[in-house]
């Protein structure tokens, strides 16, 4: 099998259909393995009785194809494909989540600002979630820090506090950028900017990850807008 050295790795996607059962997953990333690549996202899409739908982003150094052969020729698989990967499609993520109508609010200057980085090049996607409770905003918190891609999350509310405050700091120390709206509470104390105008929110998060900007959230004076 030919080698190729690591520094000319290149992130690829790869999309297989494979029989159900124990055990797929173990023979479709040895084979990967053999070929030195570096699985940086696997999700197993859907499994049932017609079978299991699983997606790769691997870093492999050389050409893909002989990987995607060898995937192939394995008795478990029934069809396999190089696709987009996730980061060149969709890009980085903000999540935006907190009581509705402020969500609804910031996701206007988000999706408008980053649908001017994306016409220059850039990849930015929003998502967003009402949601309302201190527990189960605590846990929506702690879960945006195991997404994938996701650079940003923006707390658009009236209160919040407790739980959510000790939630933040977590995802700040995991290196997740948090945006507060300025609300009563102890989360805007735990942010890392705090704007008051929601639309504006939305537009300052989206410049703070583009790559296609120049506004940079460590050289500001001051973190409260």
């Amino acid at each position: 099998m030919q080698r190729f050295p690591t520094d000319m790795a290149e992130r690829i996607g790869l999309m297989v259909l494979a029989d159900p059962g124990p055990g797929v997953l173990y023979q479709l990333t040895g084979v990967i393995a053999r070929f030195n690549g570096d699985i940086t996202s696997v999700e197993i899409i859907g499994a049932g009785p017609d079978g299991a739908r699983l997606s790769f982003e691997i870093d492999l150094p050389g050409p893909p194809d002989a990987l995607v052969q060898e995937i192939r020729a394995l008795a478990i698989v029934r069809g396999a494909e190089l696709v987009g990967t996730l980061q060149t499609i969709y890009g980085k993520r903000i999540i935006i989540m907190g009581g509705g109508a402020q969500v609804g609010q910031v996701a206007i200057g988000a999706i408008s600002e980053a649908d001017r980085h994306n016409i220059r090049g850039e990849r930015i996607s929003v998502d967003t979630i009402p949601l309302v409770g201190e527990q189960p905003l605590a846990d929506a918190v702690r879960a945006v820090a195991r997404l994938p891609r996701a650079k940003a999350l923006v707390l658009a509310g009236s209160i919040m506090g407790g739980e959510i405050e000790k939630a933040v700091r977590e995802v700040r120390a995991q290196g997740l950028l948090v945006v507060s709206l300025n609300m009563a509470g102890s989360v805007p104390e735990a942010a890392d900017l705090v704007v008051t105008d929601p639309v504006q929110a939305g537009v300052m998060t989206v410049m703070a990850i583009a790559d296609t900007a120049k506004f940079t959230v460590d050289r500001l004076q001051r973190r409260v807008f």
